[in-house]
């Protein structure tokens, strides 16, 4: 277990990569020890230094197709703030960031708050008042995406931005699990997979969260937004370019990028 004041240094770290979008080397590296614990404990330090408020959380890498892409064998998990939140009608801007990706994944708006160590499904699927389609915006502030679990779990799970759709589905009226979805960028298909590459159902993901953070009193809340993970790869982003996603029986979510000027 790292110390308070080495974990305090590498938050710093992260804190300084992405305010100046200067990526820094793998955190592994210099801390071969450096535990999933540990780089929670640093990613919520960060947390608590942004004004921001918290309005929901994430699962990663939990598709195989991601896993493989990322090199490692479990999800990770992050917090979504508030200024991460992107439209649908307002280009975004590429450069804000170091390395953006963009991801389809069927969203979960909580209507009531989720137990935490016992959280099942059948907690989930109760305590959600609709699914909806979104794309997640990720980015590394570790150089190249050379991340290890512990690297991104201390990076809030490579967050950067989210976009969702409007369209509201009560889960009682779809199947999590056969939700067939594809990413276009500039009109050519790019990315397609189903919900059920995300652990089997994205139900599951949301209970391992809600079970996986209460160790570090992280609770769930009614009004979160919860991003179980990716259907398919993720897509690397450009300046200019223009992605819709498509989900059956869930609707569409864009999200554009300005022009380089």
């Amino acid at each position: 277990m790292l110390s308070d004041d080495d974990c305090a240094r590498i938050a710093d770290t992260l804190w300084a990569a992405e305010r100046d979008r200067a990526p820094i080397p793998p955190i592994t590296r210099e801390r071969p020890d450096l535990t999933a614990d540990d780089a929670y404990r640093i990613q919520l330090l960060n947390i608590g230094r942004r004004a921001e408020p918290i309005v929901g959380h994430k699962v990663g890498l939990s598709s195989a197709a991601m896993q493989q892409m990322m090199g490692v064998d479990e999800p990770d998990y992050g917090h979504l703030l508030a200024d991460m939140r992107l439209r649908e009608d307002e280009p975004a801007d590429a450069r804000r960031y170091c390395y953006p990706r963009a991801e389809i994944e069927v969203a979960f708006l909580l209507g009531a708050d989720l137990p935490g160590a016992d959280c099942t499904e059948e907690d989930v699927l109760e305590a959600t008042e609709a699914f909806a389609p979104s794309i997640e915006l990720i980015d590394s502030r570790i150089e190249d995406w050379r991340i290890g679990l512990a690297d991104t779990i201390a990076d809030n799970a490579s967050s950067a931005g989210f976009v969702v759709g409007a369209d509201r589905v009560p889960p009682k009226t779809l199947d999590p699990r056969g939700i067939d979805a594809e990413l276009s960028r500039n009109g050519e298909v790019v990315a397609a997979g189903r919900s059920d590459a995300v652990l089997g159902n994205p139900v599951t993901a949301v209970a391992w969260l809600a079970r996986t953070v209460a160790r570090f009193g992280v609770r769930l809340r009614a009004g979160h937004l919860i991003l179980p993970g990716a259907c398919a790869r993720a897509v690397d982003v450009r300046p200019g370019d223009r992605f819709v996603a498509e989900f059956t029986g869930l609707g569409a979510v864009r999200l554009t990028f300005r022009e380089e000027n």
